[in-house]
């Protein structure tokens, strides 16, 4: 038997949408410690897998390895579609434990594409290879234009910043209990819209902002300065989706948002990838008064939700035979 140990990643943005630029997309997000995802698989004669999520991954990986087959199942897993990145991390999972429950050594990188993973955006990668901070290098625009290649025709695009958090960063991260975020064609045909109008401006600005504020936040372990750019990078790309999205920030994301902005132990907040799933930017010393500020703004709009209290992810998956 092997097991594969990996967690939920925060996705604040991509450095552009417009296709006036040379680059596309080029995500930006961040690794956390949890929630987790731990997948078994064993080797088998077919597939063997009770759990509807693993089991469109796990056929796929038992074809793409070429193996007799494999019994998969899921010890630990969290909410997919919620902003957290449950699918690459659940795909990838899925993979090297049967690659290992196999003997065999995969790279995740050249073999993501063919699970349909890593098209866009190729955080959920890197933070599966190495965790950490990550901004990726993008694609180019010419290969992508609005539609994007046919499902394992890209390479995923590799990190051109990779980087630790300090062990001082906490999340404070909040999922209310509404509408998963969106996904398959919903999503492909909401990115294609965006990337027909984007602003490229709007791309010019993030420009500026990663290279001048994010980046020498990272580095200097400023945690104040990177919860202020995260959130503005957030703002910025919400410009792009607000004809898609409701506004901004996709409802009710945005007055979370703002409750958690008005936090005086919140450096900066906002919506991970399509949400619902908010966080904002604290230290680990005020995580306590930064989760009662996250539920006190639940309660506000009266709903439910999970509220936790992360640490950033400074390593990638973890693999056990």
């Amino acid at each position: 038997m092997a097991t594969v140990e990996t967690a939920a990643r925060l996705h604040f943005g991509f450095q552009n949408l417009s296709l006036a630029h040379e680059r596309l997309y080029g995500g930006i997000g961040v690794a956390l410690a949890e929630p987790r995802l731990v997948v078994e698989a064993e080797r088998d004669d077919g597939i063997n897998c009770q759990d509807d999520r693993v089991a469109p991954y796990a056929e796929r990986v038992v074809a793409e390895l070429g193996v007799p087959g494999a019994r998969v199942s899921v010890r630990e897993g969290f909410d997919r579609h919620v902003g957290l990145g449950s699918g690459t991390q659940l795909a990838l999972a899925c993979l090297r434990a049967v690659a290992a429950a196999y003997d065999r050594e995969v790279g995740v990188r050249g073999r993501a594409p063919a699970l349909e993973r890593g098209g866009r955006s190729g955080v959920g990668v890197a933070t599966f290879e190495r965790g950490g901070f990550v901004v990726d290098a993008g694609h180019p625009t010419e290969r992508f234009t609005s539609d994007p290649p046919e499902p394992g025709a890209w390479q995923v695009p590799d990190p051109i910043a990779a980087w630790p958090l300090a062990e001082e960063v906490r999340f404070v991260v909040v999922t209310p209990d509404v509408a998963a975020g969106r996904s398959g064609d919903r999503e492909e045909d909401s990115m294609r819209r965006v990337v027909e109008r984007a602003d490229p401006g709007i791309g010019d600005q993030i420009a500026t902002l990663v290279m001048r504020r994010l980046l020498p936040a990272v580095v200097e372990a400023d945690v104040d300065a990177f919860g202020s750019a995260v959130a503005r990078l957030g703002r910025l790309n919400g410009a792009w989706y607000a004809d898609e999205q409701g506004g901004v920030y996709r409802p009710p994301a945005g007055r979370l948002i703002e409750a958690l902005g008005d936090s005086p132990v919140v450096a900066g907040a906002g919506q991970s990838s399509w949400g619902p799933t908010v966080y904002g930017v604290t230290r680990a010393g005020d995580g306590d008064t930064a989760a009662a500020d996250g539920r006190s703004a639940l309660d506000d709009l009266g709903l439910d939700g999970t509220v936790r209290v992360v640490a950033p992810r400074n390593r990638g998956a973890i693999i056990e035979r």
